[in-house]
């Protein structure tokens, strides 16, 4: 049995919080911090649902899958800001994660009301993105029965995807309609209902695990270093040049000299000057090993 909304831990009122709007300033600051100080211990409780899914999602995206947000009102907002993230920090095609918000476009800066009831424009967003049984769909709602978002998970498990629901409450629809279950329970907010609170901290660092890890997983990453940088301004390119020169040892202008001749992939560059390669030889030795870096620094140069 579901629970009501009433019932809801993020609708219900926490009476610490009902004289806020009496405190000093420097007090309501303090409440807030301590509540926001609770969140990552909820999110550590449920770190084996989130690995669980984390490793199906990366197995799909290897074989060719998309990674699929959705989420209504802060939810979706920041479901479009995880997937945004994605392309400048790991090199993905903007196709391969995505992030999907009731209402469209215009729900990132204002409220669209009533978009998040519209469970009929949740099903028709997941076909309209042909989503698939390699793709991975991971609905998002604080109260975890938002419409919008429980009808798209719905839909893309009925067309054979993998299904993921992130609320912050238990037994909740989103839940029973998604392959995979993530639970984060945060309580009450400082300000009743206020789910973009301890509850919209709980989901962004549950989205930046999802999408941190199925990276990592899928080889995006070296080390800890973000490999696969797209160096499109002054500030990246500094910081692919220090990458290169982390990982092979060479000083600051070997690196940028690597980096520039390998049109700055960071990759390219760290072959060249592990392999004394041309950037075409270390982009052909990278393409043999299925592009992944530590495969091919790992393999043996040819005559060895």
């Amino acid at each position: 049995m579901t629970q009501s909304i009433a019932l809801s831990m993020t609708e219900q009122s926490d009476p610490r919080y009902r004289q806020i709007d009496r405190l000093p300033t420097a007090e309501i600051a303090r409440l807030m911090n301590a509540a926001d100080s609770t969140v990552p211990g909820a999110v550590a409780r449920a770190v084996p649902q989130i690995s669980a899914a984390i490793d199906q999602i990366a197995a799909r995206m290897q074989d060719g899958g998309r990674l699929l947000y959705v989420g209504a009102g802060t939810s979706g907002r920041l479901a479009v800001l995880d997937a945004s993230e994605c392309p400048p920090t790991f090199g993905t095609d903007p196709e391969v994660v995505q992030g999907i918000i009731a209402g469209g476009v215009q729900a990132l800066t204002r409220s669209v009301e009533g978009a998040e009831d519209d469970a009929e424009a949740g099903a028709a967003a997941i076909r309209e993105r042909r989503v698939g049984p390699l793709d991975s769909v991971v609905g998002i709602s604080a109260g975890g029965r938002a419409p919008f978002v429980v009808a798209a998970v719905t839909e893309a498990r009925a067309l054979g995807a993998l299904t993921v629901g992130l609320a912050c409450n238990e037994g909740v629809p989103l839940s029973q309609a998604a392959d995979h279950s993530i639970e984060v329970v945060v309580g009450p907010e400082v300000v009743t209902g206020s789910t973009r609170l301890k509850a919209g901290t709980a989901q962004k660092l549950v989205l930046n695990m999802i999408s941190t890890i199925a990276m990592i997983k899928c080889g995006r990453t070296f080390g800890n270093h973000m490999v696969e940088v797209s160096a499109s301004n002054t500030k990246l390119v500094d910081r692919a040049a220090r990458i290169v020169g982390d990982i092979t040892g060479a000083n600051l202008s070997a690196s940028r000299a690597a980096l520039e001749a390998a049109g700055h992939e960071v990759k390219t560059a760290v072959v060249m000057i592990e392999r004394d390669l041309a950037p075409d030889e270390a982009r052909l030795l990278l393409a043999a090993y299925g592009d992944r870096l530590d495969s091919a620094l790992e393999a043996r140069p040819q005559g060895a």
